[in-house]
C-alpha cells in the first residue's frame, strides 16, 4: 500500500526543495469542502487550494461542464483557431468587473501572469516604465511580478537584479500602527523625492492583502489612490487574483469601496480548480497592446473555460456572494468569541472581508510581537487532526481561513471545533516545550 511517508521519501529525491512542503500527506479526492489523503484520511478543507475551489471540490456543474467539453476538443490555441467559450467568458468578465466603461478582456493561465500582462499592458498604454506597489503584496513568482512582491523571504532571495522602476509603499495596516494618512504621504514623498509622477504607468494594489496578512485596504485609502492615479495620468491595477469571485462577499473586492479600477488581474476561483486567469481593463486601454503582444499557446484552453462559465453559473444560481457574508459573519462572531475570552490570550486581532477571515496569532497583546511558531505547529497540529489551514503574513503569524463557499454550515461547525481544539493543545505543547 502506498502511503504518505513513502510519497514524502519520493518527493524528495524527484523534486527539488525550492518547491515548498506545507504538509507530508497526498491527496487522493476531494468533494465540496473534504478530501481523503491516500491512506483514507479525512481532513474538512479551509484552504480551498488558496482561494481556488470557492465552489467546493468538483462541483458537480463544473464537471459536468467539463466532461462535456472532453467530447468536443481539448486544445486548439485561441489565437490560431478561436473557440466560442473563450469569447463568452470575457464577455461575462466584461460585464461582471466594477465600472461604467466599455472593457475587454484576454485569458491566461496563472495569477503571476496576468500580473506581468497588467504590467505589459499598462506601459504600452501611458508609454512610462515606473510602477508602484506595497509592502507586504504578494503577485507572484515570476520577474515583474516577484519584484511587483512586498516580501523578501521566499520570494526574492537570490533571485536579483530584479526590474528596475519599482517603488515600494507601506500599506495602511492600523494594528501595527500604520495609518492611511503615513501610506499617502509615502506616495507623495515618493513623487517628490524619488520619481516624477509623470513617469509611473501604474499603481497595483491589493483591495485585500493576502499572502501579506488579509488586511483589508480602507476604502477611502483606495479612493485616495484612484484619485491620485486620475490628477496624474496613472493606472489603478487591482490585484483581486485571492479576493475575486465572491470569497469576500462581493463579486469582486473592489466594490465595496466603489472604486473602479483601470486594469483588473483574475485567477484563482475562476476555473473551480482549472487553470485559467484574466485581465480585464479599459477598452481604449486594452486596445493600446501591439497585435501580437499578448498570447499564450495554453491561454484560456476550452477545457479551463468551460469550467470558467460554470463557476460563474454556480456563484449566480447558489448566491455564493450572500453565502460569503454570511460565512464571514460566523467565522468572525465565533473567532472574536475566543478573543475576548482568556482561553486565548495569543489571539491580537481577527479581521476579515466577507469569507476571507484572519487570525493574527501574537505573543503579547501589549506588544503584539508576532508568534509565528505557534502558527506553523497550529497548521501542523490542525491537519493531524484532520483540518487544512493556511498561513500568511509578513511574519508567518497569521492564519487565513478560505473555507469553500460551498461548505455547508455543520461541516464548518466541525472545523471550526478542531481548530479550537488543535490550538489549545498546540498552546499546550509549546508551553511544555518552553
Amino acid at each position: 500500500m502506498s502511503t504518505n511517508a513513502s510519497f514524502t521519501a519520493r518527493r524528495s529525491a524527484a523534486i527539488p526543495a525550492g518547491l515548498s512542503k506545507h504538509l507530508d500527506v497526498y491527496i487522493d479526492r476531494a468533494e465540496n469542502a473534504e478530501l481523503w489523503d491516500i491512506e483514507g484520511r479525512r481532513y474538512i478543507d479551509f484552504a480551498a487550494g488558496i482561494a481556488v475551489n470557492n465552489t467546493g471540490h468538483r462541483h458537480p456543474k463544473v464537471i459536468e461542464r467539463v466532461r462535456a467539453q472532453l467530447d468536443k476538443v481539448t486544445h486548439t490555441s485561441f489565437q490560431t483557431t478561436p473557440y466560442v467559450d473563450y469569447v463568452m467568458l470575457c464577455e461575462k468578465l466584461n460585464d461582471l468587473l466594477p465600472g461604467d466603461f466599455p472593457k475587454k478582456t484576454f485569458l491566461v493561465s496563472t495569477g503571476a501572469e496576468a500580473i506581468e500582462n497588467a504590467a505589459k499592458i499598462a506601459r504600452a498604454a501611458t508609454g512610462r516604465s515606473g510602477f508602484v506597489a506595497f509592502s507586504g503584496a504578494f503577485h507572484g513568482r515570476t520577474l515583474m511580478a516577484m519584484t511587483l512582491t512586498g516580501k523578501t523571504a521566499p520570494y526574492k532571495v537570490g533571485f536579483g537584479p530584479l526590474v528596475p522602476d519599482v517603488y515600494h509603499l507601506p500599506f495602511p495596516i492600523p494594528y501595527h500602527g500604520i495609518s492611511e494618512e503615513e501610506a499617502l504621504t509615502a506616495l507623495d514623498r515618493l513623487f517628490k523625492s524619488e520619481i516624477d509622477p509623470s513617469r509611473i504607468a501604474g499603481i497595483f494594489v491589493e483591495p485585500v492583502q493576502g499572502e501579506g496578512g488579509f488586511y483589508p485596504a480602507p476604502a477611502s485609502f483606495l479612493k485616495a489612490l484612484r484619485e491620485t492615479c486620475d490628477r496624474h495620468g496613472i493606472l489603478l491595477i487591482a490585484d483581486e487574483i485571492q479576493t475575486g469571485f465572491a470569497r469576500t462577499g462581493k463579486m469582486f473586492a473592489m466594490e465595496h469601496s466603489g472604486v473602479a479600477a483601470d486594469l483588473v488581474t483574475m485567477a484563482k476561483g475562476l476555473g473551480g480548480g482549472f487553470p485559467i486567469a484574466a485581465i480585464t481593463g479599459r477598452a481604449e486601454i486594452m486596445d493600446k497592446i501591439p497585435a501580437g503582444g499578448v498570447g499564450s499557446t495554453f491561454a484560456g484552453n476550452p477545457l479551463s473555460c468551460a469550467a470558467a462559465l460554470a463557476v460563474l453559473e454556480v456563484i449566480a444560481e447558489e448566491k455564493l456572494v450572500e453565502r460569503a457574508g454570511e460565512i464571514g459573519t460566523h467565522l468572525r462572531r465565533t473567532f472574536d468569541a475566543w478573543q475576548a475570552g482568556n482561553e486565548f490570550a495569543c489571539i491580537g486581532e481577527v479581521r476579515n472581508l466577507g469569507a476571507m477571515v484572519a487570525i493574527e496569532f501574537v505573543r503579547d497583546r501589549e506588544t503584539r510581537a508576532p508568534w509565528p511558531e505557534l502558527v506553523k505547529a497550529l497548521t501542523q497540529k490542525a491537519a493531524q487532526n484532520g483540518l487544512l489551514l493556511l498561513s500568511c503574513g509578513t511574519y508567518g503569524n497569521v492564519i487565513r481561513v478560505l473555507a469553500p463557499l460551498t461548505i455547508p454550515l455543520p461541516l464548518l461547525d466541525e472545523g471550526i471545533a478542531v481548530l479550537k481544539d488543535s490550538l489549545s493543545a498546540t498552546l499546550a505543547d509549546l508551553g511544555s516545550a518552553a
